[in-house]
């Protein structure tokens, strides 16, 4: 059961939302920087998107992802991003193993995080987004 599992403090792990050129198309995604100086494994993210839009609650499906290592000083690209969901709370839950110990996070943008005045260079990726720590 989850409670009885001793969860450490995550430390050394962002998530960020970022925009980079595709072929002269402007996309979004969802990037992990892990700036620890050892690798994490079996890193298992889900994702969703909640909230109100025009008044009526709305909710994205959710989304699983494992990546089996993510090596220490690097990203990892977990998913694209459609900045229509921008106006909703979109919210990451990160878990992972860094030798035998369980760390798990919850990492939340907020409706309104992505607005265009939040971007900013993020200098591990060399792109342009939002940075949550």
């Amino acid at each position: 059961m989850k409670k009885d599992i001793n969860f450490h403090p995550v430390t050394g792990v962002k998530l960020a939302i970022a925009r980079e050129l595709v072929d002269g198309q402007e996309e979004w995604a969802v990037y992990m920087i892990n700036l620890n100086m050892i690798e994490l494994n079996t890193v298992m993210i889900t994702s969703k998107g909640y909230g109100l839009i025009d008044g009526e609650q709305r909710k994205t499906s959710v989304l699983r992802h494992m990546i089996q290592e993510v090596g220490s000083q690097s990203i990892a690209k977990i998913e694209p991003i459609d900045p229509g969901v921008f106006v909703l709370n979109n919210e990451f839950w990160v878990s992972y193993y860094i030798l035998d110990q369980v760390f798990d996070k919850k990492f939340i943008f907020t409706e309104g995080s992505m607005d265009p005045s939040n971007v900013r260079m993020i200098p591990e990726l060399g792109l342009e987004g939002v940075l949550h720590r």
